[in-house]
């Protein structure tokens, strides 16, 4: 799935973000831990674990977490590296193989007796020694099913990338925002602020709106930036601005220009509605929905910082905001998968 244009011009969404960015102090010391954990299982083969190295999720992790502590920030390199290596694993499945790899992570994240002897299953064992340590109930509980929500939707992915099928914009977007992993990445925001907020925060109508807006802007701004590599890949279906090509007939410029003008919209939706918060939440409702704005700059930032999106040219890119189409020949060994955890 290839556009015949060359090139496109991103939409300036840094602009467009009135949010204030910052990184984490203890970047250097829990990224290098967090890494050095992964690779003492030696799962990757040299190009993919260069791939692992080049896509600085430990990078994204202190952008969008950078209020973190020492071991809450680890924690969470943990986790994006796990939903990597989730990724590693199911990136050439099929749907059915897809979902028996996700079914590893979610048994052992509800029961950490579970154990099929996988590697998986012992590196999800550690993580969630490490996140039930500090985690409330309510936040475990909530996580752990949004473990089986995001699996099953990576399961979905694959299905679909396996038959070629695009979905129309609606049903994407709900598949989307569950297999991208930016919902489990913001319940990371309760382990670190050491909160754990009742289920009716969630329900209160304008912490609901800046919630999902919140969420929509990540899948939104992700997907138009990672773009380019997914169709050198020949692996574009999972990504909005495909949607919007094939059900709109749209250009690939135009559906550029479409996320831009969705993201301006969606923040104002995030901003109104945190400025509408009912003063009867309890005052962690309003740090949690603060955190939130940190993941969507924080994302931000990050994509031009690495070299995930955009290759040795990431600095240029930024500047000028002009993506050139690589050819699907540089991309032909590596993955089709793309979530939170690799943007996500």
């Amino acid at each position: 799935m290839r556009s015949t244009v060359s090139q496109f011009t991103l939409p300036d969404l840094l602009s467009a973000c009135p949010l204030q960015d910052a990184t984490n102090p203890w970047y250097k010391e829990a990224a290098a831990e967090s890494r050095a954990w992964i690779n003492s299982y030696d799962i990757f083969t040299d190009r993919k674990r260069a791939f692992f190295i080049q896509g600085s999720n430990e990078l994204l992790c202190s952008h969008v977490y950078h209020y973190a502590g020492y071991e809450q920030f680890r924690t969470c390199c943990d986790f994006v590296n796990l939903l990597f290596v989730i990724d590693e694993i199911s990136d050439d499945q099929n749907g059915r193989d897809a979902y028996a790899t996700g079914r590893i992570f979610v048994e052992v994240m509800n029961d950490p007796r579970w154990d099929d002897g996988s590697i998986l299953a012992k590196i999800t064992r550690e993580f969630r020694e490490r996140f039930i340590r500090l985690a409330g109930p309510n936040t475990v509980r909530r996580f752990t099913a949004l473990c089986t929500s995001y699996t099953d939707c990576v399961a979905k992915e694959a299905e679909l990338r396996e038959h070629d099928e695009v979905l129309g914009l609606e049903e994407f977007m709900e598949l989307r925002r569950q297999n991208s992993a930016v919902l489990l990445c913001y319940s990371l925001v309760e382990y670190i602020l050491g909160i754990d907020l009742p289920d009716s925060v969630f329900d209160d109508p304008a912490f609901s709106k800046a919630y999902w807006a919140a969420a929509d802007l990540v899948c939104w701004s992700n997907d138009v930036y990672s773009y380019d590599m997914e169709q050198a890949k020949g692996c574009a279906g999972n990504n909005v601005v495909t949607v919007l090509m094939e059900e709109n007939s749209m250009s690939l410029q135009e559906a550029s220009d479409r996320v831009g003008d969705q993201f301006k919209s969606l923040m104002r939706e995030y901003l109104e509605s945190k400025s509408q918060l009912s003063p009867d939440l309890p005052p962690e409702a309003f740090r949690y929905i603060e955190a939130l704005g940190s993941w969507v700059i924080g994302n931000l930032a990050w994509s031009f910082e690495t070299q995930r999106y955009f290759g040795a040219n990431h600095e240029r890119v930024k500047e000028t905001g002009v993506v050139h189409l690589r050819l699907p020949s540089r991309f032909l060994e590596d993955s089709c998968s793309d979530s939170e955890s690799d943007s996500e």
